[in-house]
Parts: structure tokens; sequence; C-alpha cells
């Protein structure tokens, strides 16, 4: 199995203001301290109008990060393609590309939070069809060398070349988050990567996981597993007491996503709401416990066909060098207990 982080960096940290920006230091720390520590990549958000400083210029920080870092893989999860406008954001992309030596991996998004549709005047119905026009620019400005123009419903460039073109050929890899059967039928079609998220049980990820393959290899694509990425939340604890209480601030923070992600109805298009009408259901999978527990979950996530695990870390950097020391070292030659057994 191969680990990754999936980060949510914001402007503060717990003992300096925002002005300060030493939260984003702290990010750039933690992810080379994860590179050394033999993690494979780091994810960053982009989120917008929160109130809590969270990360706003997803690939202007990811450069950072490129410029501290050798192997790290850097990834956006995800740039929201409907607040960009996408000639701009494949320039932006194929930059960060080259500067880190074709490191990129391009996660992309339609959106789902209700404060950021409103907060930039975008209705949610167009959505795909935003999304849908961005991919197909992006697309051409990727593979196109010479000069191109393109009249759509939102965007319309005249004569244009797209440059510089990025260091992966064709394209840094595009990755969606999707969960239900048809969006995962479309991504494995399209040959995007797969994020899984973070509150599915294992039983769902091999649902899904065998949807995606199947799919891929229906359209004549190979199927490759580190292109499914399965997020999870982390917290190793000391006891049950620690436990319980890193469940309860982790529901909170869960609780306060949902919230910005609702429209006025009460309704929103977010994954996570499929979750959240259970008690505890957003957090009745997420990798809390003692590392034994821990390496038991991520057994049954392996089992599922989860070669490739992203993880949120809650508690700091000790946590990270935990996790790398005490349970990365059991997963590092792993195999599916089918696959073991035969």
């Amino acid at each position: 199995m191969k680990f990754g982080i999936f980060s949510s960096a914001q402007a503060n940290s717990n003992a300096l203001g925002q002005e300060s920006g030493q939260g984003f230091r702290d990010y750039l720390d933690f992810n080379v301290e994860a590179e050394a520590l033999g993690f494979t990549s780091s994810f960053l958000v982009e989120h917008h109008f929160t109130g809590w400083n969270q990360v706003s210029a997803t690939l202007m920080l990811l450069m950072a990060l490129a410029m501290r870092t050798k192997t790290l893989r850097l990834g956006s999860a995800v740039m929201v393609l409907p607040w960009h406008n996408p000639v701009l954001l494949a320039e932006q992309a194929a930059t960060l590309d080259l500067v880190s030596g074709g490191r990129f991996d391009f996660g992309i998004g339609k959106g789902y939070r209700h404060s950021e549709f409103k907060g930039f005047q975008i209705a949610p119905e167009e959505a795909d069809v935003r999304f849908e026009e961005a991919v197909e620019v992006m697309t051409r400005a990727f593979t196109t060398r010479g000069r191109f123009s393109h009249r759509g419903r939102f965007w319309h460039f005249e004569d244009i070349v797209v440059e510089p073109p990025p260091a992966q050929k064709p394209h840094p890899p595009f990755w969606v988050a999707a969960g239900s059967e048809n969006s995962i039928r479309r991504a494995a079609a399209r040959g995007f990567n797969l994020i899984l998220d973070q509150y599915a049980s294992a039983a769902q990820i091999a649902e899904r996981i065998g949807i995606y393959k199947a799919e891929r290899q229906a359209c004549g694509l190979p199927f490759d597993p580190m292109q499914v990425a399965v997020a999870r939340q982390l917290y190793i604890a000391k006891d049950a007491a620690d436990k319980a209480a890193a469940l309860t601030r982790q529901a909170a923070y869960t609780k306060r996503t949902v919230d910005v992600s609702r429209k006025p109805d009460g309704k929103s298009g977010s994954h996570v709401l499929a979750y959240a009408d259970k008690a505890g259901g957003t957090e009745e999978n997420a990798l809390f416990g003692t590392p034994d527990e821990i390496c038991a979950m991520l057994e049954a996530v392996r089992d599922a066909g989860g070669a490739y695990v992203l993880l949120t870390i809650s508690g700091g950097r000790e946590q990270l060098r935990v996790f790398a020391r005490q349970i990365m070292p059991v997963f590092a030659h792993s195999v599916p207990a089918a696959d073991a057994a035969e």
C-alpha cells in the first residue's frame, strides 16, 4: 500500500493569527517531513469565503511545496472548475508541473458548497456544463502546441496558444471525486483517476473500485490500483478516552463543513450528506484508534482493493511520525487477504 496526505491548510496557526501566514508555513514543514518519512503524495483542497482562513490559492501553495520537495507528488483536491478561467488555470497547472518535474496530480471538481456558489454568483445548476467546458478547453490547451480558438457557452478565446506545455504527457493526470455508480463510470470512461470519499465503508469501497475497474476495461483502458485513492481521516489515540474525544472534535469539524454546504432549503450537493443523516455516520469509518485498531481498519481497506490511501491527519507532526514508523511498515509489502491465500 501507498500513503499520501490530504490537507486543508489555513493561514493561521494555533498560536499566531491569519496575518502571520504561519499556518501555511506549518503546512509546508509538515509535508517536507512527510516526504522524508516515505509518503507518496500530498493533496490540497481549494475553498473560499469560509471565514476559517482555508487555503484559497491552492496552486500557489503547491508551488511553494514543489520548491521544497523532490519526490512527493503534488495534488489538488480539488480545483473547482466553475470558479476559474480555464486557460489561466491550464497555464498555472502546466507551470507547476514543469517546476515540480512532472509531479502534479490535477484534481478537478464541480463544487458543492452553497456559500461558494453564492459568493461567486454562479448558479449551481450551471456547475456541470461549466465543468465540461473547462475540461474541454484545458485538455485542448495541454495537448495543442499550435494556436486555436474556442467559442463556448461561458468562454470565448481567439487565436491563442497556451504555454508553457506541461511536463507530463499528454497532461497531468486528472483526478475526480466520485461516489455514485454513474459518476464513477463516467470518470473511468474518460480516463480520469478516482478519489473515493472519507466516509464509505470497506464494502462500499470494494463495490466502487469494482465498478471503476470494470468500466475502464470495458472502454479498453488499463487499470492500475494507484489510479484510485481512498481518503481517510486519521488520529492515533493513546486510549479509548483519547479516541472518543478526538471523534467528538472530528464530528464538530464535519458539521461545520456540512453547514456551509447546505442551501437555504437545507439541501446540498455535498457527498457528506449521504452519511450525515446517521448519528456518527461521518466518523464510523475514520481511522481513529490505537495503532493496532488502525492496522485492522487499513487491512479492510486493502482487502477491498484500496492500494492508495490519502490521510487527513489530526494532531500534528507527531501523528505523522507515529503512523510512518509504526503503521506504514506493516503495509509496505502487504497484499489483500484474497491474494495472499492463492
